[in-house]
């Protein structure tokens, strides 16, 4: 099994594997573009997130300055807006449904590493960059979301469709549809 499939997988994967660092190079490279690119500049934009992302939906906005780990693990629907000093780390699948709303300075987490410092410094696995095991769990957002400034996704949440999730939160547990969350840790604050 490759690091990549490993990281995909869930499992511990090196993450200064040679294969993962050129698509991090390539992903950040191209966000570094799309950073510096005239807000104006729709063309290039969208050309930029297509190279970039998994997918895009229909009428993507994504306000720049953005940050990613590699793009290409990002999948979003129609009618998506993710504002300004969104950062997702996106060593797995990050997913986002329909007519979501992400407001400034979201940070979506796919990774994490071992609680175990022997497992997270492990120089068995990689020799030049010891630190570097990590772990790995999706994140899906479903449809009509809207996540508030601020706000923390863990690796591993599901946020069901019709969700508002209140500034400032972080999200550990996934969150069923039709309900507004906040907090730190994010708790349901009633139903719709």
């Amino acid at each position: 099994m490759t690091e990549k499939e490993k990281m995909l997988a869930g499992e511990l994967y090196d993450c200064g594997d040679p294969e993962l660092m050129k698509i991090w190079y390539s992903g950040n490279n191209l966000i570094q573009k799309y950073n510096s690119l005239d807000y104006s500049n729709k063309p290039e934009q969208l050309k930029i997130l297509d190279e970039l992302l998994g997918s895009r939906g229909a009428n993507t906005q994504i306000t720049a300055p953005f940050f990613v780990d590699y793009g290409k693990f990002i999948f979003l629907g129609n009618n998506c807006e993710i504002n300004m000093n969104c950062v997702f780390l996106d060593c797995n699948h990050i997913t986002i449904g329909d007519n979501a709303l992400i407001a400034p300075g979201v940070h979506i987490y796919t990774v994490t590493h071992p609680i175990k410092a022997a497992e997270r410094f492990n120089k068995s696995v990689n020799k030049d960059f010891p630190f570097a095991i990590s772990k790995t769990a999706p994140v899906k957002i479903g449809n009509n979301v809207w996540i508030g400034g601020g706000s923390i996704l863990l690796p591993g949440v599901t946020i069901g469709d019709n969700v508002t999730i209140g500034t400032g939160s972080v999200v550990t547990k996934s969150i069923r549809s039709n309900v507004p969350a906040y907090g730190n840790p994010r708790r349901i604050v009633k139903e719709l």
